[in-house]
């Protein structure tokens, strides 16, 4: 395989590869809430989602495709109540996320060639 092809195959899998980001507030007030949140999570967890910070979590895909598919599967599963956002980026977008504990600066987060060889 030639360098330029090697690179030029790199270069559009970062743009292919795709994470899906779910952000979510979701009420814990009542004893019925806070079952339905435990349940939201128990679910987005058996999707394949990691936890990136409470209330946040991500997953990586293989394509656009495959993250299409895997958002109308997070849309069959959405509580009734609560404010949820679903993003989907690049790896390339992804792999450029700053990060920080307070104002220590930490390394960016593994992009999904490198979640993929773990």
């Amino acid at each position: 395989m030639s360098t330029f092809y090697s690179h030029h195959s790199e270069r559009l899998n970062a743009y292919r590869l795709m994470w899906i980001i779910i952000l979510f507030d979701l009420p814990t007030q009542t004893i019925s809430e806070r079952k339905t949140y435990t349940e939201f999570r128990k679910n987005i967890l058996e999707l394949g989602f990691n936890m990136f910070q409470f209330s946040i979590y991500t997953r990586p895909c293989r394509s656009r495709e495959h993250a299409d598919t895997q958002v109308k599967k997070l849309e069959k599963i959405l509580p009734q109540r609560g404010k949820i956002g679903i993003l989907t980026i690049t790896d390339k977008q992804f792999a450029m996320m700053k990060v920080y504990y307070g104002k220590a600066s930490v390394p960016a987060p593994e992009g999904y060639e490198q979640l993929m060889l773990f």
